[in-house]
């Protein structure tokens, strides 16, 4: 069987070779579209300050690449910078070895060399490419691709590509170690943090207290302060030369790191053609969410007495951009007000969710995925038709259309040809009317009742022109991932593993694989897999739409599913680029082997980036103590250095490394060293320490430890927003000598030592804050908290 198993196997590795070298060596049958891309780091300013970005061919985003179905691509990307680089054609069906993930299937581009990618074009839609390295796609390194098909089944006079972003003046490594430190400045800094004062004036203390019981501070939309938002690099761009009556076809990306938006259009209400690259029937949609690494296409008409606003709203409403196609006055976008966070924290208490599944599991060989999905999140569909969901995959198998199993990958090799006798123009004609009739408000759309709480990020106006779905004899494979996360340190994993701690997810070609993805976060996560596209299964049921990323909202769960038709090894991951850096991601594996040409170039490289150090610091400089803490953190290990001095000359230092079994847990040892005598630096006294750190329930800090002089201490420390960047904070700690090491006092059965403080700090920026604070042995004083 296995001999079998593996010489199947090696006949498609050959069969894929030869077609490459097919391919390759007969260039000339096909034209040939050749481009050079040249990345390099340069100056630039994208929200009014001038900070070192990376351009591919000197802008921000990239050019265009354009190409026509059945064409040949040959693309150089040199690489001008001092640090690796890579480039991933997202979307793009092409060779395993051209998909452009450094150390899983490319080589990375090393500085000064250039790298050539060849491929043939199999497809036609709205596409884009960006760098698979660290976190340089938040840098610049991105652009888009239009690929045109051989023949055009849609109407339209012109066509405008808007690739959306997101930008940051500080160096995204930065981003990500305020992040992982748990900082809470980003939140402030755009005005959606809630508040102990605004939570307490909109009757939702109780539900604040069931988010801190289940450790979570507060219903997170986005991660990062984003001072700008960009339409092709810009946050208000025209387009005025499109014409009155012009149906012009706007090719939309969503290129951001870390931002979904809302989009909305004025004038007549848009149609849209095509997500992901693929054709869809037609629909009249005003309102659209496009995830990260999404791509829609709309078809629009200028009108005659004005220019279009097209607006995209961040998803958590902390700021828009704009584009303006045609001349004139301007016909206003609808503004989609912004999400009521405290709103969301009351409909989630009284739906009595469980949140808070460990992104970091105590024993993460251990297979308990359905454990998991059975104790946490919401045991109920979120869709608006929750029959669809409730239908058995078995019976969906009955209704499959004839599609040979060699057919193409995943759909994308379907005969456009039979998208001919549709009549594309008279099915937009027709959905305007209809659509039209019944469309509901802006305004109507943003309204969560109940059960409804995440349903408007559904994906049932999606349907295939054609059916979509498989064999009904191909075999299936079912896998549970649940998307699971831990805000406090930054991790992001699925069913509680991330990747630097998980094997590939090992398939086989010839069959069927169906992932259900079950979001037990807060967050949103854009699910992106390289190298194929997959049926997103919605309430059209054989035409469900195929797509390369699909967005899994909170508490929800959307199921997909792909043919196996390729080889080799590829990424799946979130494309929130922070969510993947931390742990977000896994390896679809065919099992086959790997290419020769990554000899020298590990893996573990990859799965490195992920299980990386962050450091961080803090020095609290005040009238009456000094303390400084350092800390070294990656998923498991943390290393801690902190000194304190009052000025009463107490002094005391510690060094302690732990060692984390799951989110809350740690166990940790170390060497604590104080002088003996207040007032006095003659003696010193080193005692070495054990112990646990556990972060409760309700968000507090809990050190339980005992010293080489078997002396328990227990220490509790928490911190409260009351207002916007005003916080305050206290810290109780109780030692206890009950002398069995040491002789106690005549007539004492023990002796004991309390320490506690209480303070209010304000942030003055992300790194500077002013405190002030009493503590029992140093009294009462004021001062700077600086954070680096």
């Amino acid at each position: 069987m296995k001999t079998l198993k593996y010489t199947a196997l090696l006949i498609l590795i050959v069969s894929q070779s030869i077609f490459s070298q097919v391919v390759e060596g007969n260039v000339d049958n096909l034209p040939v579209k050749e481009y050079t891309l040249t990345i390099r780091e340069e100056v630039v300013n994208k929200a009014g300050v001038a900070v070192k970005g990376m351009t591919v061919n000197g802008s921000i985003p990239g050019p265009v690449l354009e190409f026509t179905e059945g064409e040949y691509a040959i693309i150089h990307v040199k690489n001008e910078m001092k640090e690796e680089t890579s480039v991933h054609w997202h979307g793009i069906i092409l060779p395993n070895f051209y998909d452009g993930v450094p150390y899983l299937s490319t080589p990375p581009i090393k500085p000064g060399q250039t790298l050539k990618y060849e491929f043939a074009i199999k497809q036609a839609g709205t596409y884009w490419y960006h760098s698979h390295t660290m976190l340089q796609e938040q840098s610049g390194v991105f652009g888009s691709i239009v690929i045109h098909p051989k023949k055009e089944t849609l109407v339209y006079d012109k066509e405008l590509v808007l690739m959306l972003s997101d930008w940051t003046n500080e160096k995204p490594m930065n981003v990500l170690r305020t992040l992982k430190r748990g900082s809470e400045w980003y939140q402030i800094k755009k005005g959606t943090a809630t508040p102990l004062n605004r939570v307490i004036a909109r009757g939702a203390v109780g539900a604040q207290l069931n988010f801190w019981r289940q450790r979570m501070v507060g219903a997170d939309i986005a991660d990062i302060y984003y001072p700008a938002f960009l339409i092709n690099g810009k946050q208000s761009v025209e387009y005025p030369d499109f014409k009155p009556g012009e149906k012009v076809r706007v090719r939309v990306i969503d290129g951001a790191a870390s931002t979904s938006f809302w989009m909305t259009f004025g004038g007549e209400d848009p149609v849209l053609v095509s997500a992901d690259g693929h054709d869809v029937v037609p629909v009249v949609k005003n309102k659209t969410f496009i995830g990260i690494a999404e791509a829609y296409d709309f078809i629009v008409t200028i009108p005659q007495d004005g220019k279009i606003e097209y607006r995209i709203t961040a998803q958590d409403g902390s700021g828009t951009a704009s584009a303006f196609l045609g001349s004139g006055k301007i016909l206003a976008a609808p503004v989609v007000p912004r999400p009521d966070k405290i709103g969301m924290m009351q409909k989630m208490a009284k739906m009595d969710m469980k949140m808070g599944a460990h992104a970091l599991k105590y024993r993460p060989k251990k297979d308990e995925r359905f454990k998991i999905k059975n104790e946490y999140g919401m045991q109920m569909d979120m869709s608006k038709d929750s029959k669809m969901k409730e239908m058995k995959m078995d019976d969906m198998k009955h209704k499959q259309m004839d599609m040979p199993k060699d057919s193409a990958k995943e759909g994308m090799e379907m005969d456009h040809s039979k998208m001919e006798g549709m009549k594309m123009e008279g099915m937009q004609e027709e959905a305007v009317k209809a659509d039209s009739a019944k469309k509901d408000s802006v305004e109507g759309e943003m309204k969560m009742e109940g059960m409804d709480l995440f349903s408007e990020y559904n994906y049932d106006y999606l349907r295939s022109p054609v059916k979509t779905n498989y064999s009904a004899d191909a075999p299936v494979k079912e896998i549970l991932l649940n998307l699971t996360g831990n805000m406090q340190r930054y991790i992001w994993s699925m069913n509680g593993v991330p990747l630097a701690e998980t094997d590939k997810i090992k398939i086989e070609g010839g069959q069927v694989t169906r992932i259900t993805l079950n979001n037990l976060t807060m967050m949103h996560h854009p699910m992106h897999l390289h190298g194929h596209f997959f049926r997103v299964i919605n309430k059209n049921g054989e035409y469900s739409p195929l797509k390369h990323t699909v967005n899994v909202p909170p508490m929800g769960n959307v199921t997909i599913e792909f043919y196996g038709s390729e080889y080799g090894d590829w990424f799946f991951h979130c494309h929130i680029l922070y969510h993947m850096m931390s742990g977000m991601a896994r390896v679809i594996s065919y099992d086959t082997p790997r290419d020769t040409r990554m000899k020298g170039f590990p893996v573990s490289e990859l799965v490195a980036e992920t299980n990386r150090y962050y450091s961080w610091g803090m020095v609290d400089a005040a009238s009456h103590f000094t303390a400084l803490q350092l800390t070294a953190s990656n998923l498991r290990n943390q290393f801690n250095v902190s000194m304190e001095y009052g000025w009463n000359k107490n002094l005391e230092g510690e060094v302690t490394y732990e060692r984390y079994l799951h989110d809350y847990l740690r166990v940790f040892g170390g060497v604590n060293i104080e002088n003996e005598k207040e007032d006095s630096f003659d003696t010193f006294k080193t005692t070495a320490v054990v112990g646990i750190r556990y972060l409760t329930p309700y968000l507090f800090n809990l050190d339980a430890r005992i010293d080489n002089e078997l002396r328990p201490r227990i220490a509790l420390g928490r911190s409260v927003m009351v207002f916007p960047k005003f916080s305050v904070f206290g810290y109780y700690e109780y030692k206890l000598d009950l002398g069995l090491v040491n002789d106690l006092p005549v007539a004492k059965d023990y002796t004991s030592d309390t320490v506690w403080s209480a303070g209010v700090e304000y942030m003055f920026s992300k790194n500077v804050s002013v405190m002030g604070s009493y503590d029992n042995r140093f009294g009462a004083g004021g001062g700077l908290s600086v954070r680096f």
